[in-house]
Protein backbone atom coordinates (compact mmCIF):
# COMPACT_ATOMS: atom_id res chain seq x y z
CA UNK A 1 0.00 0.00 0.00
CA UNK A 2 1.29 3.46 -0.88
CA UNK A 3 1.86 6.37 1.43
CA UNK A 4 -1.10 8.42 2.60
CA UNK A 5 -1.91 11.94 1.41
CA UNK A 6 -0.16 13.76 4.23
CA UNK A 7 2.92 11.56 4.08
CA UNK A 8 3.25 12.38 0.36
CA UNK A 9 2.82 16.09 1.07
CA UNK A 10 5.52 15.86 3.74
CA UNK A 11 8.03 13.85 1.72
CA UNK A 12 7.43 15.02 -1.87
CA UNK A 13 5.83 18.46 -1.86
CA UNK A 14 7.08 20.26 1.24
CA UNK A 15 10.73 20.23 0.05
CA UNK A 16 9.64 22.18 -3.03
CA UNK A 17 8.68 25.15 -0.82
CA UNK A 18 12.12 25.63 0.75
CA UNK A 19 13.25 29.24 0.48
CA UNK A 20 9.67 30.48 -0.01
CA UNK A 21 8.53 31.90 3.37
CA UNK A 22 4.95 32.62 2.27
CA UNK A 23 4.31 28.93 1.55
CA UNK A 24 4.75 28.15 5.29
CA UNK A 25 6.03 24.67 4.45
CA UNK A 26 2.48 23.77 3.32
CA UNK A 27 1.47 23.79 7.00
CA UNK A 28 -1.43 26.27 6.61
CA UNK A 29 -4.64 26.46 4.59
CA UNK A 30 -3.21 28.89 2.05
CA UNK A 31 -0.04 30.71 1.07
CA UNK A 32 0.62 34.42 1.50
CA UNK A 33 2.00 35.81 -1.74
CA UNK A 34 3.54 39.30 -1.69
CA UNK A 35 2.27 41.80 -4.27
CA UNK A 36 3.90 41.74 -7.69
CA UNK A 37 5.82 44.85 -6.63
CA UNK A 38 5.49 48.54 -7.34
CA UNK A 39 5.33 49.10 -11.07
CA UNK A 40 4.33 45.51 -11.87
CA UNK A 41 1.10 43.68 -12.72
CA UNK A 42 0.34 40.15 -11.52
CA UNK A 43 -0.13 37.54 -14.27
CA UNK A 44 -1.92 34.23 -13.58
CA UNK A 45 -2.33 31.16 -15.77
CA UNK A 46 -3.56 27.58 -15.27
CA UNK A 47 -3.19 24.45 -17.39
CA UNK A 48 -4.24 20.87 -16.72
CA UNK A 49 -2.89 17.57 -18.03
CA UNK A 50 -4.86 14.31 -18.21
CA UNK A 51 -3.34 10.89 -18.79
CA UNK A 52 -4.18 9.61 -22.25
CA UNK A 53 -4.94 13.13 -23.53
CA UNK A 54 -1.93 15.32 -22.74
CA UNK A 55 0.57 12.60 -21.87
CA UNK A 56 0.82 8.88 -22.50
CA UNK A 57 0.67 6.26 -19.74
CA UNK A 58 4.23 5.12 -20.45
CA UNK A 59 5.78 8.59 -20.69
CA UNK A 60 8.58 8.95 -18.10
CA UNK A 61 7.11 10.49 -14.97
CA UNK A 62 9.74 13.22 -14.66
CA UNK A 63 9.02 14.46 -18.19
CA UNK A 64 5.31 14.66 -17.36
CA UNK A 65 6.16 16.96 -14.46
CA UNK A 66 8.41 19.07 -16.64
CA UNK A 67 5.86 19.36 -19.43
CA UNK A 68 3.23 20.48 -16.92
CA UNK A 69 5.59 23.19 -15.67
CA UNK A 70 6.74 24.26 -19.10
CA UNK A 71 3.37 24.56 -20.80
CA UNK A 72 2.27 26.89 -17.99
CA UNK A 73 5.53 28.84 -18.12
CA UNK A 74 5.01 29.21 -21.86
CA UNK A 75 1.79 31.11 -21.13
CA UNK A 76 3.74 33.35 -18.75
CA UNK A 77 6.33 33.91 -21.49
CA UNK A 78 3.62 34.84 -23.99
CA UNK A 79 2.56 37.68 -21.69
CA UNK A 80 6.12 39.00 -21.42
CA UNK A 81 6.20 38.08 -17.73
CA UNK A 82 8.61 36.35 -15.37
CA UNK A 83 7.45 33.55 -13.02
CA UNK A 84 6.90 34.15 -9.32
CA UNK A 85 5.52 30.83 -8.05
CA UNK A 86 3.04 28.03 -8.65
CA UNK A 87 0.23 26.00 -7.09
CA UNK A 88 -0.07 22.28 -7.93
CA UNK A 89 -3.03 19.89 -7.70
CA UNK A 90 -3.01 16.20 -8.55
CA UNK A 91 -5.88 13.77 -9.02
CA UNK A 92 -4.46 10.32 -8.32
CA UNK A 93 -5.95 6.88 -8.97
CA UNK A 94 -4.99 4.14 -6.50
CA UNK A 95 -3.06 2.43 -9.31
CA UNK A 96 -0.48 5.25 -9.44
CA UNK A 97 2.38 4.17 -7.22
CA UNK A 98 4.53 6.34 -4.98
CA UNK A 99 7.67 5.82 -7.09
CA UNK A 100 5.92 7.28 -10.15
CA UNK A 101 4.82 10.32 -8.13
CA UNK A 102 8.33 10.75 -6.71
CA UNK A 103 9.78 10.82 -10.23
CA UNK A 104 7.07 13.25 -11.34
CA UNK A 105 8.02 15.59 -8.48
CA UNK A 106 11.69 15.30 -9.42
CA UNK A 107 10.78 16.71 -12.83
CA UNK A 108 8.83 19.54 -11.19
CA UNK A 109 11.75 20.26 -8.87
CA UNK A 110 14.28 20.43 -11.71
CA UNK A 111 12.21 23.00 -13.56
CA UNK A 112 11.43 24.94 -10.39
CA UNK A 113 15.15 25.47 -10.00
CA UNK A 114 15.79 26.11 -13.69
CA UNK A 115 13.03 28.71 -14.08
CA UNK A 116 12.83 30.19 -10.55
CA UNK A 117 9.22 29.15 -9.95
CA UNK A 118 8.79 27.84 -6.38
CA UNK A 119 5.81 25.84 -5.12
CA UNK A 120 3.36 27.86 -3.02
CA UNK A 121 0.70 25.24 -2.29
CA UNK A 122 -1.98 23.10 -3.88
CA UNK A 123 -4.12 20.02 -3.29
CA UNK A 124 -3.99 16.23 -3.57
CA UNK A 125 -7.11 14.13 -4.15
CA UNK A 126 -7.99 10.60 -5.19
CA UNK A 127 -9.92 9.74 -8.32
CA UNK A 128 -11.14 6.54 -10.03
CA UNK A 129 -9.12 7.75 -13.01
CA UNK A 130 -7.48 8.80 -15.11
CA UNK A 131 -4.44 10.40 -13.49
CA UNK A 132 -4.58 14.17 -13.87
CA UNK A 133 -2.71 17.29 -12.77
CA UNK A 134 -3.42 21.00 -12.68
CA UNK A 135 -0.88 23.75 -12.20
CA UNK A 136 -1.43 27.45 -11.63
CA UNK A 137 1.55 29.74 -12.23
CA UNK A 138 1.87 33.33 -11.06
CA UNK A 139 4.10 35.83 -12.79
CA UNK A 140 4.79 39.54 -12.95
CA UNK A 141 5.19 41.99 -15.81
CA UNK A 142 5.85 45.75 -15.90
CA UNK A 143 2.57 47.55 -15.24
CA UNK A 144 0.47 48.05 -18.34
CA UNK A 145 2.96 46.19 -20.54
CA UNK A 146 1.56 42.63 -20.66
CA UNK A 147 1.69 41.23 -24.17
CA UNK A 148 -1.82 40.40 -25.36
CA UNK A 149 -3.53 38.98 -28.43
CA UNK A 150 -5.51 42.08 -29.35
CA UNK A 151 -2.81 44.50 -30.52
CA UNK A 152 -1.97 43.26 -34.03
CA UNK A 153 -2.18 45.96 -36.71
CA UNK A 154 -2.44 45.74 -40.50
CA UNK A 155 1.08 45.98 -41.90
CA UNK A 156 2.69 44.22 -38.91
CA UNK A 157 5.22 41.49 -39.54
CA UNK A 158 4.28 38.05 -38.24
CA UNK A 159 7.08 36.22 -36.40
CA UNK A 160 7.58 32.88 -34.69
CA UNK A 161 10.38 31.63 -32.45
CA UNK A 162 12.22 28.33 -32.81
CA UNK A 163 10.93 25.57 -35.06
CA UNK A 164 7.39 24.39 -35.79
CA UNK A 165 5.95 20.90 -36.00
CA UNK A 166 8.43 19.07 -33.78
CA UNK A 167 5.95 18.60 -30.94
CA UNK A 168 3.27 17.02 -33.14
CA UNK A 169 5.85 14.88 -34.91
CA UNK A 170 7.14 13.68 -31.54
CA UNK A 171 3.63 12.66 -30.55
CA UNK A 172 3.09 10.92 -33.91
CA UNK A 173 6.25 8.92 -33.31
CA UNK A 174 5.13 7.96 -29.79
CA UNK A 175 1.74 6.85 -31.12
CA UNK A 176 3.28 4.83 -33.93
CA UNK A 177 1.61 6.96 -36.60
CA UNK A 178 5.00 7.42 -38.28
CA UNK A 179 8.43 5.87 -37.91
CA UNK A 180 11.92 7.32 -38.14
CA UNK A 181 15.49 6.30 -37.26
CA UNK A 182 16.44 6.91 -33.63
CA UNK A 183 18.69 9.84 -34.55
CA UNK A 184 15.68 11.58 -36.10
CA UNK A 185 13.04 10.42 -33.64
CA UNK A 186 14.83 11.18 -30.37
CA UNK A 187 14.99 15.01 -30.70
CA UNK A 188 11.36 15.15 -31.86
CA UNK A 189 10.09 13.04 -28.96
CA UNK A 190 12.21 15.13 -26.59
CA UNK A 191 10.55 18.30 -27.89
CA UNK A 192 7.11 16.75 -27.38
CA UNK A 193 7.94 15.72 -23.82
CA UNK A 194 9.97 18.75 -22.73
CA UNK A 195 9.21 21.89 -24.75
CA UNK A 196 11.20 25.00 -23.86
CA UNK A 197 9.25 28.02 -22.57
CA UNK A 198 10.57 31.18 -24.24
CA UNK A 199 10.66 33.32 -21.10
CA UNK A 200 13.68 35.41 -22.09
CA UNK A 201 12.19 36.18 -25.50
CA UNK A 202 8.83 37.11 -24.00
CA UNK A 203 10.46 39.63 -21.66
CA UNK A 204 12.54 41.04 -24.53
CA UNK A 205 9.37 41.59 -26.58
CA UNK A 206 7.73 43.84 -23.97
CA UNK A 207 7.08 47.27 -25.57
CA UNK A 208 8.12 45.79 -28.96
CA UNK A 209 5.53 43.18 -29.95
CA UNK A 210 2.01 44.38 -30.70
CA UNK A 211 0.38 40.97 -30.10
CA UNK A 212 1.72 37.66 -28.80
CA UNK A 213 0.69 34.15 -27.76
CA UNK A 214 2.27 30.72 -27.53
CA UNK A 215 1.69 28.06 -30.17
CA UNK A 216 0.10 25.25 -28.17
CA UNK A 217 -2.87 24.15 -30.30
CA UNK A 218 -1.35 24.69 -33.76
CA UNK A 219 -0.11 27.67 -35.76
CA UNK A 220 -3.29 28.23 -37.80
CA UNK A 221 -5.58 27.94 -34.81
CA UNK A 222 -3.48 30.14 -32.57
CA UNK A 223 -3.04 32.74 -35.29
CA UNK A 224 -6.82 32.71 -35.49
CA UNK A 225 -6.94 33.83 -31.85
CA UNK A 226 -4.78 36.85 -32.66
CA UNK A 227 -6.87 37.66 -35.73
CA UNK A 228 -10.14 37.46 -33.81
CA UNK A 229 -8.92 39.47 -30.82
CA UNK A 230 -7.32 42.14 -33.02
CA UNK A 231 -9.96 42.27 -35.77
CA UNK A 232 -7.41 41.67 -38.52
CA UNK A 233 -6.54 39.23 -41.27
CA UNK A 234 -3.23 37.54 -42.02
CA UNK A 235 -1.05 36.29 -44.83
CA UNK A 236 1.02 33.24 -43.92
CA UNK A 237 4.00 32.15 -46.00
CA UNK A 238 3.99 28.35 -46.21
CA UNK A 239 7.57 27.97 -47.39
CA UNK A 240 8.90 30.29 -44.68
CA UNK A 241 7.71 28.08 -41.81
CA UNK A 242 10.84 27.12 -39.84
CA UNK A 243 11.45 23.36 -39.62
CA UNK A 244 14.11 21.51 -37.69
CA UNK A 245 16.63 19.35 -39.60
CA UNK A 246 14.84 16.29 -38.20
CA UNK A 247 11.41 17.47 -39.33
CA UNK A 248 12.66 18.16 -42.84
CA UNK A 249 13.30 14.44 -43.31
CA UNK A 250 9.65 13.52 -42.66
CA UNK A 251 6.97 13.75 -45.34
CA UNK A 252 4.13 16.10 -44.41
CA UNK A 253 6.11 17.91 -41.71
CA UNK A 254 5.31 21.36 -43.12
CA UNK A 255 1.58 20.66 -42.93
CA UNK A 256 2.04 19.61 -39.30
CA UNK A 257 3.92 22.86 -38.74
CA UNK A 258 0.71 24.63 -39.80
CA UNK A 259 -1.71 22.60 -37.74
CA UNK A 260 0.15 20.57 -35.13
CA UNK A 261 0.19 21.54 -31.46
CA UNK A 262 2.66 21.14 -28.58
CA UNK A 263 5.31 23.47 -30.03
CA UNK A 264 5.09 26.14 -27.28
CA UNK A 265 6.92 28.66 -29.42
CA UNK A 266 5.96 32.35 -29.37
CA UNK A 267 3.92 33.73 -32.27
CA UNK A 268 3.96 37.53 -32.33
CA UNK A 269 3.43 40.60 -34.47
CA UNK A 270 5.51 43.76 -34.61
CA UNK A 271 6.01 46.83 -36.77
CA UNK A 272 8.20 46.33 -39.82
CA UNK A 273 10.48 49.08 -38.50
CA UNK A 274 11.48 46.71 -35.67
CA UNK A 275 12.80 43.89 -37.85
CA UNK A 276 16.47 44.53 -37.10
CA UNK A 277 15.74 44.91 -33.40
CA UNK A 278 13.91 41.57 -33.27
CA UNK A 279 16.61 39.79 -35.25
CA UNK A 280 19.20 41.21 -32.83
CA UNK A 281 17.19 39.84 -29.88
CA UNK A 282 17.21 36.42 -31.50
CA UNK A 283 20.96 36.54 -31.96
CA UNK A 284 21.49 37.65 -28.35
CA UNK A 285 19.36 34.78 -27.06
CA UNK A 286 20.78 32.30 -29.58
CA UNK A 287 17.18 31.58 -30.59
CA UNK A 288 15.94 31.59 -34.19
CA UNK A 289 13.14 34.07 -34.87
CA UNK A 290 11.55 33.83 -38.30
CA UNK A 291 9.29 36.21 -40.19
CA UNK A 292 6.51 33.98 -41.55
CA UNK A 293 3.93 36.43 -42.86
CA UNK A 294 2.15 39.71 -42.26
CA UNK A 295 -1.03 41.10 -40.77
CA UNK A 296 -3.61 42.38 -43.25
CA UNK A 297 -6.88 44.28 -43.35
CA UNK A 298 -10.14 42.32 -43.08
CA UNK A 299 -10.54 39.02 -41.24
CA UNK A 300 -9.34 36.35 -43.68
CA UNK A 301 -6.21 34.25 -43.39
CA UNK A 302 -4.49 33.20 -46.60
CA UNK A 303 -1.71 30.63 -46.75
CA UNK A 304 0.54 31.36 -49.72
CA UNK A 305 3.30 29.38 -51.41
CA UNK A 306 6.57 30.94 -52.57
CA UNK A 307 4.88 32.05 -55.82
CA UNK A 308 2.04 33.80 -54.00
CA UNK A 309 -0.55 31.11 -54.77
CA UNK A 310 -3.12 30.24 -52.11
CA UNK A 311 -2.83 26.85 -50.37
CA UNK A 312 -5.61 25.05 -48.52
CA UNK A 313 -4.29 23.71 -45.18
CA UNK A 314 -4.28 19.90 -45.14
CA UNK A 315 -5.67 19.60 -41.61
CA UNK A 316 -7.18 21.75 -38.86
CA UNK A 317 -5.54 22.75 -35.61
CA UNK A 318 -6.23 20.91 -32.35
CA UNK A 319 -9.46 21.60 -30.45
CA UNK A 320 -10.52 20.02 -27.15
CA UNK A 321 -14.23 20.11 -27.99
Amino acid sequence: MGKGEFDLIETLLRPLTEGTPGAFGLADDAAVVPPAGEGFDLVVTKDAMVEGVHFLPDDPADTVGQKLMRENLSDIAAMGAEPVGCVLAWMRPKTTDDDWLAAFIQGIARDQAAFACPLLGGDTVSTPGPLAFSLTVFGRVPAGCALRRNGARPGDDLWVSGKLGDGRLGLALRLGEITAPDAIAAPLVEHYRRPMPRLDLGRALVRVAHACLDVSDGLMGDLGHIRKASGVGAELWYDALPLSPEARTIEGARDLALAGGDDYELLFTAASDDRERIEAVGRTLDLPVTRIGRITEGDACRVLDRDGRAIAPAQPSWQHF
